[in-house]
């Protein structure tokens, strides 16, 4: 890189700054995602971190809150910005606004074009800054980098307020880095550093000054890093290399399980861009991988999250699902504790990293306040091991799930519900999936006491007995078969007459501490429907219900009906639209043979997804769909989310009607259907058993056939049922 002489620099980049005028929101407003294990980044279109909920985290404290570029004293112009299919590189295409060369010379706008591309491999990030000159003009510029790191633990940046922090030292620059330190409360130093290709002329505590010189049609780049401690000096072969490794371990990741192809070029682009999600988020831990659920806010370990996501890829990809029951059985309750809400036997539902959780500030260093992570983690290790026919694997996890089993029971006995209660104030009030304060309630506005009885959860319990009822009668204990089979029947029975709800045609939302229903019609109803609890004429009742103008917006089902006292579409959990909850909703529809119904609502999910650049966002609004008009973004929904992404994969399914048989080493396909406009469509490395295949499904006139490429030893053979 080329830099003029001290004594030819004429723009005081003091003075520039203090004048930069382009401070406020610009558009696009969208908000771009890297990850890679423990860190992540989040950055606005121009590669710009600004504060606010973006920065570089690493392990929930925010290493990176301020990282901003500027040219000639000036914010930039956005030309374009994207990621890479793979979700490994950040580009961002800019050009200069109309300022003066270093010589005072004017450069018109668009004359010269920035080029930030960014990644982020092994808690470091790398950035390559390409500066390229198309003007008729030699210029010198001044680039000039603003960085500032607060260390905020990432409850603060989500608003919790503290009142003492740690100390934060002094800057320490050196030649090409400069060192900024946090001593927590914790005792734990946490640092950063931002290390350059090139000596700044002029480097302080926030701010590095570059003078480039860039002859015209030529080009000049600058490489920074950021991490935690000072390594070799950043360049193109440091880049190159991260690059690779990167992209080789996303590959990697994105070739686990089967994959699926389509005839529909955008349908397409919607399963690639999910799976590469999937792949994103999935982090590799000691007992396997793991999706954490959701960039920015949940960027870690979730039970319920964890096991949903494992749930939706199940069919596809089962190692997944063996990395979360195996990460979860490893951290599950020993003792009680009324500050993490754990009892023994029971499932986490989040694990944290940060300053907050270390001193116990918070109590989400290891919380258990989900009450229906346990049963789910149940049922996904009976789903898992029908689906590959593991025995082994379960044989490891017995003893946990004889436990998870014996905590269900305990916290039943007094009403015959799994019911919830926080223990401690700094807990959450509600512990469901919709855990937010307003979530339950009566018909009548009241907030409900507690203990609490979800109607989904109980769903999940009798999920979780049946599945265990299987594997116990496979492992030769009839009589502990025969009463976890007793408990399911009885859980059904409960619900039938407790949750049921006649004049509305659904069942109710929760039973209260004084075993009063709420009688509220939502979707957590339809989650019955997905384990196969309802009577099929009570099912058909609750379709009926998530079908109507009440519930599906025609982008998808709302969380609540829109004549709830409660209602409003651009809450967070009363009458938004959570992707993960339509799709779960589908395949009970499915299970119970609404299937035109579930081709409907998949081909409104994907439009939404269409409009929102082909991810699904952890939810959007739930306003009724009207002619050209695009789905309306819920302002702080994570984005990529974990179960969102893992929806796609569950709608899918639901249409093609496939389940894997991994006792008989068969595949079982009921009334196949396509996407809309979809022809053919083949899941490719589906495995079965011993066995590789590739299933196709074509359309023939007004029908779907399924068949596969060749026969293979030791498969059973395919049973379509149409």
């Amino acid at each position: 890189m080329d830099v003029k002489p001290l004594d030819e620099r004429k723009l005081d980049p003091a003075v520039a700054l203090a004048a930069l005028d382009e401070t406020g929101p610009r558009e696009p407003h969208r908000l771009f995602a890297l990850k890679h294990g423990d860190c992540f980044a989040v950055a606005d279109a121009y590669g710009d971190i600004r504060g606010a909920g973006d920065g570089f985290f690493r392990d929930d404290t925010r290493v990176l809150s301020e990282f901003r570029l500027t040219l000639g004293g000036r914010s930039t112009s956005l030309l374009g910005a994207s990621l890479s299919q793979d979700n490994v590189l950040f580009t961002s295409n800019l050009t200069n606004l109309p300022i003066k060369s270093a010589g005072g010379r004017d450069i018109p706008q668009g004359g010269i074009h920035i080029e930030r591309v960014r990644l982020i491999w092994e808690d470091r990030l790398f950035e390559r800054i390409t500066l390229s000159n198309y003007s008729q003009e030699h210029s010198t510029v001044l680039l000039s980098l603003q960085f500032a790191a607060d260390f905020r633990d990432m409850f603060e940046v989500r608003g919790s307020t503290r009142p003492k922090r740690g100390v934060t030292h002094a800057a320490e620059t050196g030649g090409n880095s400069v060192l900024l330190r946090y001593e927590g409360l914790d005792r734990l130093v946490r640092s950063s550093v931002l290390s350059f290709s090139q000596a700044p002329d002029q480097l302080m505590e926030n701010r590095a000054d570059f003078y480039i010189a860039v002859t015209k049609r030529s080009r000049r780049t600058l490489y920074v890093e950021v991490g935690a401690a000072l390594e070799d000096a950043p360049g193109r072969e440091r880049f190159r290399a991260a690059t690779a490794r990167a992209r080789f371990s996303m590959r990697a990741k994105r070739r686990h399980g089967g994959t699926v192809h389509s005839s529909g070029r955008v349908f397409n682009d919607w399963v690639q861009r999910a799976r590469a999600d999937v792949a994103l988020l999935t982090t590799e831990l000691a007992t396997g991988p793991y999706p954490y659920a959701g960039i920015p806010w949940f960027s870690t370990a979730f039970g319920r999250d964890g096991v949903i996501s494992a749930l939706q890829m199940l069919w596809l990809n089962p190692g997944l699902a063996r990395g979360v029951l195996a990460f979860l059985a490893q951290h599950q309750a020993t003792e009680t504790s009324p500050f993490s809400d754990a009892q023994p036997g029971k499932i986490m539902h989040e694990t944290r990293k940060g300053e907050m959780a270390a001193l116990a500030e918070l109590p989400f260093g290891r919380y258990y306040g989900g009450v229906d992570t346990t049963p789910l983690y149940i049922h996904l290790a009976a789903a898992y091991a029908d689906r590959t026919g593991d025995m082994g694997f379960i044989e490891e996890l017995w003893d946990s799930l004889a436990a998870a089993a014996g905590w269900m029971e305990d916290v039943s006995r007094e009403t015959g519900f799994v019911t919830y209660q926080r223990a401690a104030e700094s807990g959450l009030a509600n512990q469901g999936w919709k855990d937010s304060f307003d979530s339950v309630f009566h018909a009548d506005g009241r907030i409900p006491k507690g203990p609490i009885a979800l109607v989904e959860v109980q769903g999940y319990v009798f999920a979780a007995y049946r599945g265990l009822a299987a594997l116990a009668r496979r492992r030769g204990e009839e009589v502990e078969a025969r009463h976890w089979e007793h408990r399911a029947e009885t859980m059904r029975a409960l619900v039938e007459k407790r949750f049921w709800m006649e004049d509305l045609g659904t069942y109710a939302l929760a039973i209260d501490g004084e075993g009063e229903p709420c009688k509220v019609r939502t979707s957590n109803a339809g989650h019955l429907l997905y384990v196969g609890l309802p009577t099929p004429a009570r099912a058909r009742m609750v379709a009926d219900q998530l079908l109507s103008a009440s519930f599906h917006s025609g982008w998808g089902i709302r969380t609540l009906a829109d004549d709830a006292i409660f209602f409003n579409p651009m809450s967070y959990h009363n009458g938004s639209i959570w992707p993960h909850d339509t799709a779960i909703c589908t395949a009970g529809l499915a299970r119970y043979g609404v299937r035109d119904s579930v081709v409907r609502l998949m081909s409104g999910t994907f439009e939404a997804a269409v409009h929102f650049n082909m991810r699904l966002p952890e939810l959007f609004c739930g306003f009724t769909r009207a002619p050209s008009e695009a789905p309306i973004a819920y302002p702080v929904a994570c984005l990529p989310q974990a179960w969102s992404a893992g929806a796609a994969f569950m709608f899918m399914q639901a249409c093609l009607g496939i389940e894997i048989d991994g006792w008989k080493g068969a595949i079982n396909v009921t009334r196949p259907r396509l996407p809309i406009g979809i022809d053919n469509l083949v899941v490719r490395h589906l495995r079965v058993g011993s066995a590789t295949v590739d299933l196709n499904f074509q359309r023939v006139g007004d029908r779907v056939v399924a068949f596969l490429d060749d026969r293979h030893e030791g498969l059973a053979p395919l049973i379509v049922r149409s």
